[in-house]
């Protein structure tokens, strides 16, 4: 019972006794006082009751509203720029309108999140979850993050330099159609993760020569300790294999952690030709060790191709890419890391403060007669003014070697950039 319906009952009572209290002996009005205390005392011990036996969760709906402006500026020449001779040129440009809806009903919550580009909107992310299996794995159906690499699965608002890793961006499929559950471990640590998507990435249209779709299965398994916060130790295995029906893979795998530039330095079909796959496998391991604003982390991966042409001579070709990354808080803040969904973001509630980045990635897309390597250094600075606007600043060093680097960049096998960005988060 509220406390206002409370009142008003206890208060009608003493109003009630007040009124024919000059009619009353002194025993009398004793009796009416210790009948309205008991009265009084009946409903509280009923408001109790009330209060005990509401539901913990929500019995309507709660939403939230948010997003994110990501504004860039590029500055960049040599190999990034070799279709003009790797002169220098720059860019500024939105890196990420995104806004999202999300809420909660019980047992199910959801998540839209779209992003929007000059005339037109994408559906990122439309997840529904259900978590009412007690002890259970939590299950989620419709547009979601595939599991696959730590650093593809951290969030754009909280990576330490501007640009994912050539690794994520070559392994990493991001936002799928599909259904997945996923479940974590307290007592051991342990997190598995598993679902089967659509595979309409990597140059697949989704669909074979027969018009059946193309599936793909994903699987992630982590282990991680973090008795204290900022004293976590972390590692993960996972695993891809998608079908491609027959369709070509995609020519270019990475740019070289520079967005929007003329050319993408990781290409394995430069100096020959593509190749009708009809599946491939993916797999990696990810580690990653915090010491209070200390994080380290890298990964390694490796995908491995099954051509519709077993005389094709990229048939069993191997592909391979691997990082290693720093970041280090000069004003102490720590990352919060995530046990229910493996991952790191930038510290809560962090104001005015300082992080340094530095990482050094590797991607091979090289065969004997075709495709090229290139090997990425990047240096980073992050300024965040609160939770919600953080300025980022970083200087980049890409070369490219293998056996397609005259056909895909010329002589210009080395580039520079400097790339800000001014994000906000709303």
């Amino acid at each position: 019972m509220p406390r206002l319906t409370l009142l008003a009952a206890a208060t009608a009572v003493a109003f009630t006794g007040f009124a024919n209290a000059q009619d009353l002996t002194p025993q009398e009005l004793q009796a009416q006082l210790t009948q309205l205390t008991q009265e009084v005392n009946q409903l509280k011990q009923q408001q109790a009751a009330n209060a005990t036996v509401t539901p913990s969760k929500p019995s309507a709906p709660a939403f939230e509203i948010g997003g994110r402006i990501q504004l860039d500026y590029n500055l960049f020449n040599g190999a990034y720029n070799a279709e003009h001779n790797g002169s220098s040129a720059q860019d500024i440009f939105p890196r990420r309108v995104r806004t999202f809806v999300e809420g909660e009903l019980q047992d199910w919550d959801y998540k839209l999140l779209l992003e929007f580009a000059e005339n037109t909107a994408e559906i990122v992310m439309a997840r529904m979850r259900y978590s009412g299996f007690e002890n259970g794995p939590k299950l989620q159906f419709g547009k979601l993050r595939e599991d696959i690499s730590l650093d593809a699965l951290t969030s754009s608002n909280h990576i330490a330099l501007i640009e994912r890793s050539s690794l994520a961006d070559t392994m990493s499929p991001y936002f799928r159609w599909g259904v997945s559950a996923y479940q974590y471990f307290p007592s051991t640590g342990l997190r598995y993760a598993l679902g089967v998507y659509k595979n309409d990435a990597f140059g697949s249209d989704g669909k074979d020569e027969t018009d059946d779709l193309n599936y793909a299965l994903s699987s992630r398994v982590t282990w991680s300790q973090a008795k204290e916060p900022g004293q976590v130790l972390h590692a993960g295995l996972w695993y891809s294999a998608r079908q491609m029906g027959g369709d070509d893979l995609s020519a270019s795998f990475a740019r070289g952690e520079l967005r929007e530039t003329n050319t993408r330095l990781i290409n394995y079909v430069a100096g020959g030709e593509t190749a009708a796959i009809d599946n491939l496998n993916q797999a990696g391991l990810e580690l990653a060790f915090q010491h209070n604003g200390l994080l380290l982390q890298g990964e390694y991966a490796q995908r491995s191709l099954n051509t519709q042409d077993p005389q094709s001579v990229l048939d069993g070709e191997r592909y391979q890419a691997y990082y290693l990354q720093a970041s280090y808080f000069l004003t102490g803040e720590q990352r919060s890391y995530s046990k229910g969904s493996a991952v790191f973001s930038q510290p809560k509630g962090v104001t005015e403060a300082w992080e340094l980045a530095a990482r050094f990635s590797s991607v091979d897309a090289s065969s004997d007669f075709q495709g090229t390597k290139a090997q990425t250094y990047t240096l980073g600075v992050s300024y965040y003014f609160n939770p919600k606007i953080k300025v980022m600043a970083n200087y980049i060093h890409s070369s490219v070697d293998g056996a397609g680097t005259i056909a895909l960049v010329g002589n210009e096998d080395v580039g520079d950039a400097f790339a800000a960005r001014l994000q906000y988060v709303f």
